[in-house]
């Protein structure tokens, strides 16, 4: 099992930054890809960005590439999700996700999923 913890969200201005986290623990966190998605109140929950368990591939939805950054630290067994210039299509529920395949864009191919933390952007 792998339990996974977000944290780092907030309300922010347009324009501005955060950065958040998230905590795993269980089984060796090396060996999943890690991945974001967001849902909005009565839309889908979408892809945001994946990378690798070897930190050696990432891949982002079109709507952030250039502003969002995924990182991982496998030593402290959290990945983070740096965000710039943030828009207010950028509001909703923050999800990350484990995956035990080479990470995908689909929510249903990821195994387990921390509870969310919501991201706020206003003008």
């Amino acid at each position: 099992q792998v339990q996974l913890v977000e944290s780092g969200g907030g309300l922010v201005q347009v324009g501005g930054s955060l950065r958040l986290s998230c905590a795993a623990s269980g089984r060796t966190f090396s060996n999943y890809a890690m991945g974001w998605f967001r849902q909005a109140p009565g839309k889908e929950r979408e892809f945001v960005a994946f990378i690798s368990w070897n930190l050696r591939y990432t891949y982002y939805a079109t709507s952030v590439k250039g502003r969002f950054t995924i990182s991982r630290d496998n030593a402290k067994n959290t990945v983070y999700l740096q965000m710039n210039t943030l828009k207010p299509e950028d509001t909703a529920v923050y999800y990350c996700a484990a995956s035990n395949g080479v990470g995908s864009i689909k929510a249903d191919e990821y195994d387990y999923w921390g509870q969310g933390t919501q991201v706020t952007v206003s003008s």
